[in-house]
């Protein structure tokens, strides 16, 4: 019966299949970073230290101002790493789209066994072994790689999908075959 139910002509769970079609734009890389950081060992780290750093350092150059002195240098160059740091993944997005422009339209097959992901230069097919969890955000699905850092990642942009009932059997995919985090 090729995975249908019998009678309704709707796909059984165990044969369902969604199929993607998009150009990531740099919205989805930042996006999914951004996730990343809430699952990441250290991305507490990454999402809290420009804030901390940043008022550590204003409050230090207050103490020199209130003093009547100017504050040295060395405060400015601190700022501005902490603002670096609360812009990298909007910055590491802009550059992952940049790479990914050259690749053409991704598209991308997902099944109870896994994912499949081609565009004009290349193909590759994931168990879901190698992406064992995920995350689920307005605009995209991030998989996740299984160690601490979720050092590799997988995007499916919404906005890739053919509609909104797609959106809900992709998640039902996911759900029956890796964690939500």
């Amino acid at each position: 019966m090729g995975g249908e139910s019998v009678g309704d002509g709707i796909p059984d769970a165990a044969g369902d299949t969604v199929e993607l079609m998009y150009r990531p734009v740099a919205a989805d890389f930042t996006a999914a970073l951004r996730a990343r950081h809430k699952v990441g060992r250290l991305g507490w780290l990454q999402r809290w230290a420009p804030y901390v750093v940043g008022v550590g350092f204003v409050a230090w150059a207050a103490l020199f101002v209130a003093r009547g002195e100017s504050p040295p240098v060395g405060w400015t160059v601190g700022l501005l790493l902490a603002l670096a740091v609360l812009l990298s993944p909007w910055l590491s997005g802009r550059q992952l789209q940049r790479l990914s422009d050259a690749q053409g339209v991704f598209r991308a097959t997902v099944t109870e066994d896994g994912l499949t992901l081609a565009n004009d230069t290349s193909s590759s097919s994931l168990t879901w072994a190698a992406l064992p969890r995920y995350l689920e955000t307005p605009r995209l699905f991030v998989l996740l790689s299984a160690d601490p850092n979720a050092t590799g990642f997988t995007v499916l942009p919404k906005h890739g999908l053919p509609d909104r009932a797609s959106a809900d059997r992709l998640r039902g995919i996911l759900d029956r075959n890796i964690t939500r985090c």
